[in-house]
């Protein structure tokens, strides 16, 4: 699979892009709406005009049609055929390549198995769930033997527990076929879960690249800010280790237990997702404390809530899918920091 190097890429959406992505790579792409990331897909899939320079494999790309660029692309609203059944849906870009009909039946029946949903071949795409709907449309994009997978932000219209689901599914299929595929988002969630790199696109242009816990914690950019939210991150006035590999780090009279074997720890990094709260307590007792609810912001699909650790506080965004309780300002709750998801900062006085 073919690496993918963007150069200086300008027209009405995108403003001197620059991006590479390496052979084999998943590559997700962050931004809010109207960043240009649509635009970008449709740039490497040579579907809309630009200047600058598109390269597969250092192969210049600029002149090569639609067609011949042998791309899989999903976009957001699936563009099934609803006249059609699965199968025919799958069929279709091989038929209009020309493909035999023995070969079109052998290629769309393997990728019906690989996805599991040969069971639904006879149906049609009114009749079927979102998440079925999904596998159809990565279906007809993967039938192809593309070198590279385009997908723009196919899971935005489902619900979080099947998104989760898909996320999953989607990445050991490009790991099972190591092709080069970059997703586009605006979820952070999406990133988490899937990116070997992440790359965040404002106004046009990449502003930052990198694995996502580097732009999350060290990023100081306050348009990637502005993007993802800044994460919590205490001051440590006291420290020690209990045993190799595990210490202690007192934050404003709140003790964190870390994954940590070093001298000393000036801060922790936690990113505001990983914070959990109940309204009951948690079975695990380690990083459990117990709050008070200082301030709530609600929209669609999460709270974002400050809990008071008596001097500290610490900021939660939660799913309302994954909370069984409706935070309250002023209301008591438990909050867990999952060890694994604290990052530790050492001393770096040499």
């Amino acid at each position: 699979m073919p690496s993918i190097k963007l150069q200086n890429i300008s027209n009405y959406a995108l403003r001197n892009l620059n991006l590479e992505v390496e052979d084999g790579e998943f590559m997700v792409v962050i931004g809010p709406s109207g960043a240009g990331k649509t635009t970008m897909l449709n740039v490497i899939a040579g579907l809309t005009g630009y200047r600058g320079s598109v390269f597969f494999d250092d192969v210049l790309m600029n002149d090569v049609p639609p067609h011949a660029r042998n791309i899989g692309y999903v976009p957001q609203d699936l563009a099934l055929f609803n006249h059609l059944n699965v199968k025919d849906n799958i069929a279709f870009g091989l038929r209009v390549r020309g493909v035999a009909s023995e070969e079109v039946e052998e290629k769309v029946n393997a990728v019906m198995d690989m996805l599991g949903i040969k069971h639904l071949a006879e149906s049609y795409p009114l009749r079927l769930s979102g998440g079925e709907r999904q596998r159809v449309a990565i279906a007809r994009a993967i039938v192809l033997e593309p070198n590279v997978l385009l997908m723009d932000e196919p899971f935005s219209n489902l619900d979080y527990s099947l998104r989760k689901r898909l996320r999953a599914e989607l990445k050991l299929l490009q790991r099972r076929l190591m092709l080069t595929t970059i997703f586009v988002t605006n979820t952070l969630e999406d990133a988490e879960e899937l990116a070997d790199r992440v790359a965040v696109l404002v106004g046009g242009s990449i502003i930052s690249t990198g694995p996502l816990e580097n732009i999350l914690i060290h990023n100081v950019d306050p348009m990637v800010r502005e993007v993802f939210g800044s994460p919590n991150i205490l001051f440590c006035n006291k420290f020690r280790q209990i045993h190799e590999g595990l210490a202690e780090a007192e934050c404003s009279g709140v003790k964190f237990l870390v994954l940590f074997d070093g001298d000393y720890i000036t801060r922790l990094v936690i990113p505001r997702e990983k914070v959990m709260l109940s309204e009951k307590g948690f079975k695990d007792k380690v990083n459990v404390f117990k709050g008070v609810i200082r301030n709530v912001v609600a929209d669609n699909t999460s709270y974002k809530v400050t809990v008071s650790l008596g001097n500290l506080e610490l900021s939660c965004i939660c799913s309302k899918s994954e909370i069984s309780f409706e935070p309250k300002m002023g209301s008591p709750v438990y909050v867990k920091v999952p060890i694994r998801h604290i990052e530790v900062m050492p001393d770096m006085r040499g």
